[in-house]
C-alpha cells in the first residue's frame, strides 16, 4: 500500500470548488490528467519524477472555504507532501483575488448578473508552461469535443501512469518524451502533420532553454512572454494568450481570435450581431486589467447556458 498524507488548503474566499474543478475539467476526456467525480477533484502530480496521486474535496464554504488533499505516492515524504499541496493550490488558483475584478464587474449589469451567478469561480492553471504550450496546439482550430480525443490519446500513450487502489492515473507527458517521439507516431493519435511538428517542436524548445525550461517566462512581463513563445514554430497570438492564462495565471489575457470568445461577447453585448476580433479586442478594453477573468466567467456563463 502507498503511503498517504492528508494536508490542507484555505483558499481565499470567496471560492467554489465545485464550479473552479469542474472549469478545469472541462476539456478532459475519458482519462485526461484531471478529474472531478462524486465531489472529488483527483490529478497524479508528476515532482521531478516522482508521481503523487492528489484527492481533493471541499470541507468548507464557498465564503470560508477548506480544502482537504489526500496525497499518495510510493516515494511520499513530508517535503514531497509540500510540494504536491502546493502544486495543488496553484491548479486550483486558491490564492486569487477575486475582489478587483468583482468591484469593476458591478459597474456592469451583464456581468455583475455573471459574477453573482458564479461567484466564487477561481481561475485554475496547468502544471507547467508546457502542459500549456501543448494543449493549446492540439485546440488550435478545432472542435472541443475531437481535441478531447487527441488529448486523451496523448496522455494515454506517452503520460507517467500510476495504479492506484486498481485504478490507473495519468500525469502529463514530459517534454523528453514527446522529444523523442517521431512525428509519424504522433500523426497515429490523430494530430495533423503541422501540429504533430509543432509538439514535437515544443518539446525540443523546453528542453533547449538552457537547461531552464520554459518555466523561466515566468519571470518575464506579458509582452516579452508573447514575444518568446510566437517566435516558436506553430505558436501564434492566440496561444501565447492562453499560455498567459491558464500557463502563467495572468490577469490580463486576453485570446483574440477565439470564434468562442467573438460568440459569446456578441451573445451578451451585440445583440447577436456577429463581430471581428477588432471590435472584441476594442470592447474589452474597459475590462483591462482584468481581461482574463472576463473571458473565464463569460466562457462560463455559455457553457452552463447562461449566455
Amino acid at each position: 500500500m502507498k503511503p498517504k498524507m492528508t494536508c490542507h488548503l484555505f483558499p481565499k474566499p470567496p471560492f467554489d470548488f465545485e464550479l473552479t474543478a469542474g472549469y478545469h475539467t472541462y476539456f478532459q476526456g475519458r482519462y485526461g490528467t484531471d478529474s472531478l467525480n462524486q465531489g472529488i477533484y483527483r490529478r497524479l502530480l508528476d515532482l521531478d519524477g516522482s508521481l503523487v496521486l492528489a484527492s481533493v474535496c471541499s470541507t468548507g464554504s464557498i465564503d470560508s472555504p477548506c480544502l482537504e488533499v489526500e496525497l499518495q505516492g510510493p516515494d511520499l515524504s513530508v517535503q514531497l507532501a509540500n510540494q504536491a499541496t502546493s502544486t495543488v493550490a496553484w491548479l486550483l488558483g486558491t490564492d486569487q483575488d477575486l475582489a478587483p475584478f468583482y468591484q469593476m464587474a458591478r459597474q456592469d449589469p451583464t456581468m455583475s448578473e455573471i459574477t453573482k451567478r458564479f461567484r466564487g469561480l477561481h481561475l485554475p492553471h496547468t502544471a507547467t508552461v508546457f502542459e500549456a504550450l501543448v494543449l493549446g496546439i492540439l485546440g488550435q482550430q478545432i472542435a472541443t469535443n475531437v481535441a478531447r480525443i487527441i488529448r486523451t490519446l496523448l496522455i494515454e500513450a506517452y503520460g507517467p501512469k500510476g495504479n492506484f487502489g486498481g485504478e490507473i492515473f495519468y500525469a502529463f507527458p514530459r517534454p523528453e518524451s514527446l522529444a523523442t517521439v517521431s512525428v509519424e507516431e504522433l500523426r497515429g493519435l490523430k494530430l495533423s502533420w503541422r501540429k504533430a511538428e509543432y509538439v514535437q517542436g515544443v518539446a525540443l524548445a523546453t528542453l533547449d532553454f538552457s537547461g531552464r525550461n520554459l518555466e523561466h517566462l515566468r519571470e518575464l512581463d506579458d509582452s516579452k512572454v508573447v514575444e518568446v513563445v510566437t517566435a516558436l514554430r506553430g505558436i501564434g497570438n492566440w496561444t501565447a494568450q492562453w499560455l498567459l492564462i491558464r500557463g502563467l495565471g495572468r490577469p490580463d489575457g486576453l485570446p483574440l481570435g477565439d470564434l468562442a470568445l467573438r460568440r459569446v461577447v456578441s451573445q451578451l453585448y451585440f445583440d447577436d450581431t456577429p463581430v471581428t476580433d477588432a471590435q472584441v479586442q476594442e470592447f474589452c478594453q474597459q475590462w483591462r486589467p482584468w481581461r482574463t477573468y472576463a473571458t473565464v466567467y463569460w466562457f462560463t456563463a455559455m457553457r452552463q447556458g447562461v449566455a
